[in-house]
C-alpha cells in the first residue's frame, strides 16, 4: 500500500467518516471549551435570577403574556400562525384568566392576586376541565410578531402535555430564563472583545447584566423580548470581534445568521438593522483595505443567510395581509396632525431636556426623568413601581456611576478616536432603536406609554459595558473594589425589586 493510500485510510473514521468530518463534529465542543468559566457563571446567575422572577411574577401578569401564550398555543395546536389581533383566547386559557382574576389584578395595585383557599380550589377545578385549546387564530397584540420565539416555545409547550395551562406556562417561562442566561454570557464575551485590557471588568459587566431586574423580569416571562435581548447582544459581540480581530468568513456568516434571527424574533429588531448594516459595511471595507477580505462565496453566503429567511417571511406576510405587514407599513405613516417637525420635537423631549421654543410634550416633565423612573423599577404590567423617594435616592449611585464611567473614558481617550468607526456602529444601532421607540410613541399619541425599559433590552450589552467602565474609572487599585460594589448594588436592586413585586401581588 502506498503512502498516500495509507494516509487516506488512516484519515477515515469508523463507518467511512473522514477525519475532517469528525473534526467538524467536534467543533462546537471546542468552541464551548474556549468560553471562560466566568462567562458560564454569569449565565448561571442570570438563569437562576430569571427563574426566580418566573416564580415571583403571577401567571399572566407580565406585559402581554396572555397574547404571547395564545400565539404559542395556536401555533402548537394547529401548526399555523395566528391571523387576528383580537383577544379571543382558547377556552382553556380564558377560564384560567378568569379564575386568576387576571383582568381585575392587572393595572390595579389595590387588587392582589388570588389568595384564599376557595379561590385556589376554583382555579384547580377550572384547570382540570377538558376544555379546548384551539382558537380561530386570535393572539391579541402578539399576532403581529414574527414566529421564531413562539416556534421555540412550542417545545416546552408540547413537553407539558398532560399538564394544565399554568404548567405549560411555567415550562415556557423556563425556556425564556435560559435565553436570559445566554444574554449574560454573550455580554461577557462582548466585553472581552470591547475591553480587552481589563479581564476582571468582564465579570463585573456580565454579573451586573445577569442581576438586572429588567432582564430578569422579561426572561422570567413568556415574551419575545426574552429572545431579542440575546440576539441583539450577539450582534454587538460579533461586531466587536470583527473590529478587534478582523472580518473572517465565520464571523461574516454568524453576523448574517444573527441578523436573520433578529428579524424573525421581533419586529423591534428592524430598528437595529441600519446600524448593523453600517457596522458590517465598515468591517468589509476595513478587511478589503487590509487585504484580508473573506472570499466572495463566504460574503454571499452571509448575505443570503441574513436576507432570505426574513425576506421570505415578509413576502409571505405581505401577500397574506398578516398583522405584521400592517404594523410595518403603518410605522411610517405620518398623516393629519403628524409632521416631521413634530416628530423630531417629540423624540428630542423623550430623551433630552426641552429646548427653548419647543412645546412641552410631557406636561412639563422631562422624558429622561421618566426613563430614569423606569430604570429604578417598573414591573408587572408596568403599574408596579417604587415610591418617588426611592427614585430620588437612586439619583446618587446613578450619578456616581456616570461620573466613574466618564473618568474611564477620559483616561482612555487616546483609544477612542482609533475606535471611532466601531463606536459609531454601536451608536447607530442605539440611535435606530431610540428613534423607533420615539416615532411609535409620537404616531400613537402614547404620552409615555412606551417608556418601558424592556424596549431598551436590545442595548443591554452597552449597559454592561457602561458598568464595567464605571468600575475601571475607579483606577487600577480601587477598580476591582468598585466592581464588587457595583455587582452588590445590582444584587440589592434585584432583591428589592422582587420584594416589591411580592408585596404588590401577595401582600
Amino acid at each position: 500500500m502506498s503512502v498516500i493510500e495509507r494516509q487516506t485510510v488512516a484519515g477515515r473514521a469508523p463507518g467511512g467518516q473522514t477525519a475532517r468530518s469528525a473534526g467538524a463534529a467536534r467543533l462546537p465542543r471546542r468552541l464551548l471549551r474556549r468560553i471562560p468559566r466566568a462567562a458560564w457563571i454569569c449565565a448561571l446567575v442570570a438563569t437562576i435570577n430569571a427563574v426566580a422572577w418566573s416564580i415571583v411574577t403571577p401567571p399572566f401578569q407580565a406585559p402581554d403574556e396572555p397574547s404571547h401564550f395564545a400565539y404559542v398555543q395556536h401555533l402548537a395546536e394547529t401548526g399555523h400562525l395566528p391571523s387576528s389581533s383580537k383577544e379571543v383566547f382558547a377556552p382553556a386559557e380564558a377560564v384560567a384568566l378568569e379564575d386568576l382574576h387576571q383582568a381585575e389584578v392587572r393595572f390595579s395595585q389595590e387588587n392582589p392576586t388570588i389568595s384564599t383557599l376557595a379561590q385556589q380550589r376554583l382555579l384547580e377545578r377550572g384547570l382540570a376541565l377538558p376544555l379546548s385549546r384551539s382558537t380561530p387564530g386570535d393572539a391579541g397584540l402578539a399576532a403581529s410578531q414574527p414566529p421564531l420565539y413562539y416556534a421555540l416555545e412550542t417545545v416546552p409547550y408540547e413537553l407539558g402535555t398532560g399538564g394544565s395551562v399554568l404548567d405549560r406556562l411555567e415550562l415556557m417561562r423556563l425556556l425564556s430564563a435560559l435565553m436570559g442566561g445566554a444574554c449574560a454570557l454573550l455580554t461577557f464575551l462582548f466585553l472581552r472583545e470591547a475591553l480587552p485590557a481589563a479581564p476582571w471588568a468582564w465579570t463585573v459587566g456580565g454579573l451586573s447584566v445577569a442581576l438586572m431586574p429588567s432582564l430578569g423580569t422579561m426572561s422570567g416571562a413568556v415574551s419575545p423580548d426574552a429572545l431579542l435581548a440575546p440576539i441583539a447582544t450577539a450582534l454587538f459581540y460579533l461586531l466587536a470581534r470583527g473590529f478587534r480581530r478582523g472580518l473572517s468568513a465565520a464571523v461574516a456568516v454568524a453576523l448574517g445568521a444573527t441578523i436573520a434571527a433578529g428579524c424573525l424574533a421581533k419586529l423591534t429588531f428592524l430598528a437595529l438593522l441600519p446600524g448593523a448594516i453600517f457596522g458590517c459595511a465598515v468591517l468589509v471595507w476595513r478587511a478589503a483595505r487590509a487585504g484580508r477580505l473573506p472570499s466572495a462565496r463566504s460574503l454571499t453566503l452571509a448575505g443570503g443567510v441574513a436576507v432570505l429567511p426574513a425576506a421570505a417571511y415578509g413576502l409571505r406576510d405581505a401577500s397574506a395581509a398578516q398583522p405584521s405587514a400592517n404594523v410595518v407599513s403603518g410605522a411610517f405613516a405620518l398623516h393629519g396632525q403628524h409632521t416631521i417637525g413634530g416628530a423630531l420635537s417629540y423624540m428630542w423631549q423623550l430623551y433630552l431636556p426641552r429646548l427653548p421654543g419647543m412645546d412641552a410634550t410631557f406636561h412639563g416633565i422631562n422624558g429622561s426623568l421618566l426613563w430614569f423612573e423606569a430604570l429604578v423599577g417598573q414591573y408587572g404590567w408596568i403599574e408596579t413601581t417604587f415610591p418617588w423617594w426611592v427614585v430620588r435616592i437612586a439619583f446618587v449611585p446613578a450619578a456616581l456611576l456616570g461620573l466613574l464611567c466618564v473618568c474611564a473614558l477620559v483616561a482612555n481617550r487616546g483609544s477612542l478616536w482609533a475606535r471611532r468607526l466601531e463606536l459609531a456602529s454601536y451608536g447607530a444601532i442605539s440611535l435606530g432603536l431610540l428613534v423607533a421607540i420615539g416615532l411609535d410613541e409620537y404616531l400613537h399619541g402614547a404620552q409615555g406609554e412606551y417608556l418601558q425599559l424592556r424596549y431598551l433590552l436590545p442595548l443591554v450589552a452597552l449597559a454592561g459595558a457602561g458598568l464595567a467602565l464605571a468600575a475601571r474609572g475607579a483606577g487600577r487599585r480601587w477598580g476591582p473594589v468598585a466592581g464588587a460594589l457595583i455587582v452588590t448594588l445590582m444584587l440589592g436592586h434585584d432583591l428589592f425589586s422582587q420584594l416589591l413585586v411580592i408585596s404588590r401581588y401577595y401582600g
